[in-house]
């Protein structure tokens, strides 16, 4: 079944991709089967991957800007738990 997507992967030289999928969008993105998903992954080098999570929760915010269609009808859900990439600390 294809539905919104949330994945982590890392490629050979040790790299962190995290990937959001949009899903469920009338005349857009229908999302990935988890098939889909692993072959997406691979595609971007990958050589370990996981699919995190899936639906409506699926969500992504750079900089504090969304940067996908979440597929609830009322947009962003409220999530228990993130995964963040911050910036390192100096010194």
């Amino acid at each position: 079944m294809r539905q919104p997507r949330t994945m982590a992967g890392v490629d050979a030289k040790g790299r962190l991709m995290l990937v959001t999928v949009d899903g469920r969008l009338t005349g857009g993105s229908e999302g990935f089967t988890i098939a889909e998903a692993a072959d997406f992954m691979r595609s971007l080098g990958a050589v370990q991957a996981l699919n995190l999570d899936g639906g409506g929760s699926t969500t992504m915010v750079i900089g504090g800007q969304l940067v996908n269609n979440p597929s609830d009808a009322t947009g962003e859900r409220p999530v228990g738990d993130t995964i963040q990439v911050l910036p390192a600390r100096a010194g």
